[in-house]
């Protein structure tokens, strides 16, 4: 039984790292985001953060990680000590034996370096999923595919007929991730680490981490629970330009709840006029669990959260226009994580 997960300090000290949807903004295009997602995670690794990970989506034209497997691989290659993963992969879209044989192959090019998180949501609207899955059942069979994945990267098993190769035994650290109180409680009951999705369903965050943690099985692949949770984060030299830069993921996020092109608009100076006040509201609540400010209100805002929810790992989410913007909100952000110790 393994006392911690890859990446976990010994103590009770809470950990950073990242997550990036390759976002694409207005004027740019997929490659040119490739190139930025590198370049952070080679910041990040400097500063000292644990994970970077990469989210799948399908049909977004704005967010260019659908194909995450590959980009792990680029990524590592790009980097050589932090940990790169998924987060996640949604596992009801793919046949667990290729997943396994995927992060297989990226355990063995990078061995002790890779993490593969899972999901069950389709990633993408229906449509989208049906030309996928061509059918939606596969998420109530999402368990018993979790348990199938965690057998192909395992130890064989005498008078295994299919096995993952490469894969089979490289014990590849899986993560349930996602959204709502049913993750939770499921990553609990198989003994496994748990992301919670408070970058963009922050309600039942709460909730779903205690009950994770009340629930929790120790089992051959954790012995006691570990979770971590997904946040927005906008950090600038002032509350000031925070606020403004924090406009860009408030325009997409409208842009989404209006069903339109999900590209990263430039910041504006206000929102006024561009939203009603129920889509601000939509916004707001979807957006609930941001951290937005200069950073001494940085400091306090995560060290509010902190005292609000027991967790061991936060994964910040920053989504702003311009490249150098965001690799500064990082910066900024483990700065201020130093500063509190």
């Amino acid at each position: 039984m393994q006392p911690c997960i890859p990446g976990q300090h010994p103590t009770s000290v809470v950990r950073f790292s990242i997550l990036d949807l390759c976002s694409v903004k207005e004027g740019s295009d997929a490659a040119e985001s490739f190139r930025n997602t590198v370049d952070l995670a080679q910041h990040a690794e400097r500063w000292g953060y644990t994970r970077f990970w990469l989210a799948e989506h399908h049909n977004m034209e704005g967010i260019a990680s659908a194909a995450t497997s590959v980009l792990v691989g680029h990524v590592a290659g790009g980097t050589g000590t932090i940990r790169v993963g998924s987060g996640g992969v949604m596992l009801p879209n793919h046949a667990p034996l290729i997943i396994a044989e995927h992060y297989g192959t990226l355990a063995t090019l990078y061995p002790g370096r890779i993490d593969l998180g899972v999901g069950r949501a389709p990633g993408s609207d229906r449509a989208t999923a049906n030309a996928m899955r061509r059918s939606l059942d596969r998420e109530e069979d999402f368990p018993r595919q979790v348990r199938e994945l965690l057998d192909y990267l395992g130890p064989e098993q005498p008078g295994q007929v299919v096995r993952a190769v490469p894969g089979q035994g490289t014990n590849v650290p899986v993560w349930l991730l996602g959204s709502s109180t049913y993750s939770a409680q499921l990553a609990a009951a198989m003994g496994l680490p748990f992301a919670f999705a408070a970058h963009f369903a922050p309600q039942d965050m709460v909730e779903a981490l205690l009950l994770y943690r009340r629930y929790f099985q120790p089992s051959q692949y954790l012995e006691k629970p570990y979770s971590s949770v997904g946040v927005p984060l906008v950090a600038a030299d002032t509350d000031r330009e925070a606020q403004r830069q924090a406009t860009s993921p408030y325009q997409r996020f409208l842009r989404l709840i209006r069903g339109q092109r999900l590209l990263t608009p430039p910041p504006v100076d206000s929102m006024d006029g561009l939203w009603s006040p129920p889509e601000r509201a939509a916004v707001e609540m979807r957006l609930g669990a941001a951290i937005v400010g200069g950073p001494e209100t940085l400091a306090v805002k995560i060290a509010g959260l902190l005292r609000e929810i027991e967790v061991d790992e936060l994964i910040f989410v920053t989504d702003l226009f311009h490249h150098a913007d965001r690799l500064r909100s990082y910066e900024l952000a483990m700065e201020a994580m130093k500063r509190l110790g």
